[in-house]
């Protein structure tokens, strides 16, 4: 299901011995697009501590009761390593964390989580068959450089919220959410304030669309022109985004959809 990242901050993370807190933001990687941890505020338990959640060991939403399950207990969250979200994950901090859980690397591998693996797979029961193979444009992450101090590529959605969006020939707008895959945890689109440049609205575009972020400027650099962005279809947040809101997207654009094989994408 398709959701808005500031959707996540109303769930609660539940052990499988009671809840840990409430998720406070997300880290996802820029080069593939995908959410690799949840930050969790854990106030009303461990004194406001925060700590990080993967995935691997998230099972699938309760949205009646706005609870996200993982497989994991909390003398596990409560013993794990500390991290300082204010600052970007090392890759030495991940080795360490994901040690301590056993959860395999996600870097060098053929798919967005690594060999063979994919969400929610520390979950009791769950399989492959449970991972949607339909992945998309999302290319896997880089190739581990054997580097602990090498950059993982890492970054706070909270802090790009607000970034300045460049078209081909300007500015239009800023940063003003994430549209997230909950199957995959991959980031669909990015959600555009265009108030910057026109008496503006919300416009969705996808990653597939991104040339570049830069994280000294504060920028993100599309390969879409002003105009094409102005006309695109109007993305209302209070609505859930359906395939056929997606359709109109990519027909818009004229691209071909991330949930076509390749061989229908080169088709299309």
């Amino acid at each position: 299901m398709l959701r808005s990242a500031k959707h996540f901050e109303s769930f609660t993370i539940g052990a499988t011995d009671g809840n840990i807190g409430k998720v406070k933001d997300l880290y996802f990687d820029d080069e593939a697009w995908v959410v690799r941890y949840l930050v969790v505020d854990t106030s009303s338990w461990l004194g406001g501590r925060e700590v990080l959640i993967s995935p691997y060991a998230i099972g699938k939403a309760d949205a009646a009761a706005d609870i996200l399950p993982v497989s994991i207990t909390k003398d596990q969250v409560k013993n794990s390593p500390s991290s300082n979200s204010d600052k970007p994950i090392s890759r030495q901090y991940e080795r360490t964390y994901l040690g301590y859980y056993g959860y395999p690397y996600y870097w060098g591998g053929t798919g967005l989580w690594g060999e063979g693996a994919y969400p929610g797979m520390m979950l009791t029961g769950a399989g492959p068959a449970e991972y949607p193979g339909n992945q998309g444009y999302l290319k896997s992450p880089s190739a581990d450089d054997s580097q602990s101090n090498s950059d993982p590529h890492l970054r706070s959605a909270e802090a790009v919220e607000g970034y300045h969006v460049h078209a081909t020939d300007g500015e239009i707008g800023h940063v003003d959410g994430f549209i997230i895959d909950d199957s995959t945890w991959s980031i669909r689109y990015l959600v555009l304030n265009t108030s910057n440049w026109w008496v503006g609205h919300q416009v969705i575009v996808s990653p597939e669309w991104i040339k570049s972020v830069s994280w000294e400027e504060h920028k993100v650099t599309t390969d879409l022109t002003r105009q094409a962005i102005k006309d695109a279809p109007i993305y209302n947040g209070d609505e859930a985004l359906a395939r056929d809101d997606e359709l109109s997207l990519y027909k818009h654009y004229g691209r071909s959809g991330y949930w076509l094989n390749q061989r229908e994408r080169a088709a299309a």
